[in-house]
Formats: C-alpha cells, sequence, structure tokens
C-alpha cells in the first residue's frame, strides 16, 4: 500500500499542475491530456504485459522493487524536464516503472492472504490509490503556495515551481523501492505452483474470453470516469469558480482521500459478503455502484458555487471507487494462482488505456473541439463522466450470468 501511495502521488501531482505547466511550455488541453493519459497510459498497459509473465515466473519482490526505483527516477526527471518532449518522455518512463506495481501487488496478495479474505486485503491495497491521489493534491496546493514561480537551486540554476514538486515526490521512491526488495518472497499457492505454458494460459483465457472481458470493460469505463475527473476537476474549480489550486487542492485531497479511503474499503468488505451469498455478488456491486454515481457525476460542474461541486464530490469519490475497487476480487475469484500475474496485467492493460488513456483526453477534446471553448469545461465533464459510467453498468449487467457459470467451474 505504501508503494501504490507513492505511485499515485508520483503520477496525480501533474493534475493540479496543468495551469503553470501550460503556461510555461505553451500547451493545450489536449497537450496537457496526454501528459495525463494516454503516452503515459500507453506504456504502462503494454509493459504490463509482458512484466505479468514475468511476475508468474520471477520474485516478484525483486521486480516491484526495481519497478518503484525506475518509476521514481522518471519523476525526478519530470523536475529537470525543460521542454514538452522531455517531460513527455519522463511521463512515459513512469509508466513503464509503474507496470510492475498491480501484477506483483495482486500475485503477492494472493499467496499472502486466504480467499475469504482476498476483498479486505485488496481493498487496503487500493488505499493506496486514493491516499496517493490525495497526497498529490495537498502536496502540489502547499508547493504552489509556498514556493515561488521562479526559483534558483543550486547546482541546476532556476527553475519553475512545478518543477521542484516533481522532485520532491520523485526522490523519496528509492528508499521505498529497497525497502520492497527486502520483503518476504510467500511460496506461490495452488496445487501446481509451477508456472503455466503457454497454451495452458491461451486455453484457459480463451474459455473465458466473454465474462473477463466484459468484468474488465466494466472497471475500465468506472476508471475513465475517475480518472477523466480527477484529471480536469481541479482545472474545472479554476476556470468556473475562480478557486486557485492552493484552495482547491487541499480540499479536493481530503475528499480523494476520506471518500475514496472509504469506497475501496466498503468494496472490499461487502464484496467478501455478497460472494458468500451469490456467485456474482461483487460483480453486482459494481454495475450498482457505477449506476448509482450517474445523477451525482451529471449535477457536479452546474452548481451554483464552488462548495456544491465540492460537497457532490463526496458522493461521485466514495461510488466511483466502490465500483473500481469491486474489480480486482471479482477477477481474483475466478483466477488460478499460477495465472495471476498475467490476469491482473490484463486487467490493469483495460483500464489504463481506457481508463487513463481516454478519459483525460475525452473530455479534453469535447472541450477543444465539441464545445470551442475551455470555459465550458464543464460541460464536457457533464457529458463524458455520465457516459463512462453508463457503460460500465450495462457492461456489468451483461456479464452477470456468463460470470455466474465461469465461477461455478471453479479456478482450474
Amino acid at each position: 500500500m505504501v508503494a501504490y501511495v507513492l505511485a499515485f502521488v508520483d503520477r496525480q501531482i501533474l493534475n493540479l499542475l496543468v495551469e503553470p505547466i501550460k503556461r510555461d511550455l505553451h500547451l493545450s488541453d489536449v497537450g496537457i491530456s496526454l501528459l495525463q493519459g494516454l503516452s503515459f497510459a500507453l506504456f504502462l498497459s503494454i509493459g504490463g504485459l509482458p512484466i505479468g509473465r514475468l511476475v508468474d515466473t520471477r520474485s516478484r519482490t525483486r521486480l516491484l522493487g526495481l519497478g518503484i526505483g525506475f518509476w521514481s527516477l522518471a519523476t525526478a526527471g519530470c523536475g529537470l524536464a525543460s521542454s514538452y518532449i522531455m517531460l513527455l518522455a519522463c511521463r512515459i518512463g513512469v509508466g513503464v516503472g509503474e507496470a510492475t506495481m498491480t501484477p506483483s501487488a495482486y500475485s503477492l496478495i494472493g499467496d499472502w492472504f486466504s480467499a475469504r479474505r482476498q476483498g479486505l486485503a485488496m481493498g487496503i491495497y487500493s488505499l493506496g490509490v486514493y491516499l496517493g491521489s490525495g497526497l498529490a493534491l495537498v502536496a502540489g496546493g502547499l508547493v504552489m503556495k509556498h514556493v515561488p514561480q521562479t526559483v534558483t537551486v543550486p547546482s541546476l540554476g532556476a527553475m519553475h515551481g512545478w518543477q521542484l514538486a516533481f522532485l520532491a515526490v520523485g526522490l523519496p521512491g528509492l528508499l521505498v523501492a529497497l525497502w520492497v526488495m527486502l520483503l518476504r518472497e510467500p511460496a506461490r499457492s495452488g496445487p501446481a505452483p509451477e508456472a503455466p505454458s503457454w497454451n495452458e494460459v491461451r486455453g484457459w483465457f480463451a474459455a473465458r474470453a466473454l465474462p473477463l472481458a466484459l468484468v474488465n470493460a466494466s472497471v475500465a469505463c468506472s476508471a475513465m470516469a475517475m480518472y477523466g475527473l480527477s484529471a480536469w476537476l481541479p482545472a474545472f474549480l479554476q476556470r468556473h469558480y475562480g478557486m486557485a489550486p492552493t484552495e482547491s487542492g487541499p480540499q479536493l485531497g481530503l475528499i480523494v482521500m476520506i471518500a475514496g479511503s472509504l469506497g475501496t474499503l466498503s468494496a472490499g468488505l461487502c464484496g467478501d459478503r455478497m460472494a458468500a451469498v451469490r456467485a456474482e455478488g461483487r460483480l453486482m456491486q459494481l454495475g450498482v455502484a457505477a449506476a448509482l454515481a450517474m445523477p451525482c457525476a451529471a449535477a457536479l460542474p452546474f452548481a451554483s458555487k464552488a462548495q456544491g461541486s465540492l460537497l457532490l464530490a463526496i458522493p461521485l469519490v466514495f461510488l466511483l471507487t466502490f465500483a473500481i475497487g469491486s474489480g480486482p476480487a471479482t477477477l481474483q475469484q475466478v483466477t488460478p494462482p499460477r495465472m495471476r500475474g498475467l490476469q491482473h496485467a490484463l486487467a490493469v492493460f483495460a483500464v489504463t488505456l481506457v481508463g487513463l488513456g481516454i478519459g483525460p483526453t475525452a473530455v479534453a477534446l469535447t472541450t477543444d473541439h465539441i464545445l470551442h471553448d475551455e470555459a465550458r469545461l464543464g460541460e464536457s465533464l457533464a457529458i463524458v463522466i455520465p457516459l463512462a459510467l453508463g457503460m460500465s453498468a450495462l457492461a456489468a449487467a451483461a456479464a452477470f450470468k456468463p460470470y455466474r457459470v465461469l465461477v461455478s467451474r471453479g479456478v482450474a
């Protein structure tokens, strides 16, 4: 969880620094969205596929430690970037390093905890997303409040305040990387702990393609809503209400940390109980949470005051994180231990490519090329976020029957 907190601080701090980066590098909303989403997500998701195979065949703690060290150096590199291309390259590096995180973590959790506690264990791990995202907003706000727009640093010369923010959050990750490499590597569970052959892997996934694809699609669309919201809500508050990042950052950070943590923990606890009652219990709660989030998402941009939007963000973030948090245990429930690394790499591929890759950019494209006015960012959010949530709920509903059959067949 500590490593995951670090990952999301490094990933999300850019969202509060949108306006100064746009100003200093002369970027459009679409250019910023590529830094937030597509370029980062493309390499995180594609890199995760071979890494998922390594998770199933190599030391997971060492692999994860190397990944943390790599993305931490890349984050610090963002602070040294003096051009858009350099910043883009460093964001790609962060994505490549973070590709080790979730497949390694879920595989380790699967062998460290019993089946009846998988939901809770994954919920605790997933707290890192919301604690990290919240801390990124708080830290970014503090940096912008207390650090001048330009500052001279010994040996580095004149730097922008946003560059210092990247350096400050990136370098401590090297210590976390060392710590993770020293964690105990658990024995792989299951009747046949050796790595499966490629033929066995292909056959297993081919026989279960429909329910797995629908579950991944449902989680990915909820993630698309979450990433689109988190990428542009700070900028919306600034453009629409004149709310400075130094003010919105700490408030949004607390909302994400508290509501997000409660949502993901609730998903784990409720999912463990629901799965004991109904085979598709975890999947059902995913779809219901996505559907319930739609009216909150549609209303948030039209509040008369900034505080109204922030109040609506509380139930919206809770429901989004509840939906997303239901996904990993839903997949783990039907996956053999020997294939968890690859299974969760595929899930990360879907969630990252659709959620992070498309979410922020879909909002930006709607603002720039459909509404043709960056002042109408709120309307873009009101279009994209509910639409993504609706697709999530529909995919979950379509998966009920085939997933129930899949559970009845067991994990073999």
